[in-house]
């Protein structure tokens, strides 16, 4: 579960995130969503303690990140907008590299692997450098890594970013899953599809500050439209979202 109080980041003059405060619970899937520049990521970086905000609270399962930044990582996994796979490496060595970095033993690293490429469908690349992989098969090692030491709280970042619509099923497949598992989910995402697919509830952030916070049927009855885009576009207040 997360809990945020008041959050503040500003880098320079420019105020990033100004004043946002929101839960994630247990069991569900959480949509972020907001236009380029919003503060989305500036927040999922600062509650995966890669950033300290300037004000305000976060609670991940009970642990601060600026004062528990090692503990956290214990509880959190992280797929971010940038998959950072070491190219020279092969997908079983990028895995088993987190695994070693979250102090499980290479035998309970070998069986979390086995059971995560038999998830995600990855017995044909898995022995493979990562140099020259699809996108598709990017997105199925970072999530592997992110899971290897099965975290109670999961931050998405655009997982589905560039994906064929076979690798975009196969993904919702899984963090559906991660519900159903009772994992805490976060999903930073533009694909609107998705965000009706998937979200239990979702954050709209815009210029820093949250825009709406509820469940899809309720962010409709509040604009009045009838689509999720229409709704993102009239909550923000802007045209520009459809460009995000």
């Amino acid at each position: 579960m997360i809990k945020v109080s008041n959050l503040h980041k500003s880098f320079g003059n420019v105020k990033a995130v100004r004043g946002i405060s929101f839960e994630v619970r247990d069991g569900e899937i959480t949509g972020l969503l907001g236009p380029n520049g919003a503060g989305k990521t500036t927040t999922l970086r600062m509650l995966y303690s890669l950033l300290p905000p300037d004000e305000g609270e976060i609670r991940i399962d009970g642990l601060d990140p600026t004062r528990d930044a090692m503990a956290i990582k214990q509880t959190l996994g992280v797929v971010p907008d940038s998959r950072g796979l070491y190219t020279r490496m092969s997908a079983r060595e990028n895995i088993t590299y987190y695994g070693k970095l979250h102090g499980m033993s290479v035998k309970d690293i070998a069986s979390r692997i086995d059971e995560l490429v038999e998830t995600l469908d990855m017995a044909d690349f898995i022995e493979r450098r990562t140099e020259g992989f699809s996108q598709g098969q990017r997105v199925k090692v970072a999530i592997a890594r992110a899971m290897v030491h099965k975290p109670q709280t999961v931050l998405l970042d655009e997982p589905s970013n560039g994906l064929d619509v076979m690798s975009t099923r196969a993904l919702r497949r899984y963090i559906l899953s991660l519900k159903e598992a009772g994992h805490s989910v976060i999903l930073s995402t533009h694909i609107m599809q998705e965000v009706a697919a998937l979200c239990d509830r979702i954050i709209i952030i815009a210029d820093g500050q949250i825009a709406a916070d509820g469940s899809a049927q309720e962010l409709l009855e509040k604009s009045g439209c009838d689509s999720l885009e229409d709704a993102f576009v009239h909550l923000i207040g802007s045209e520009e979202g459809l460009l995000a």
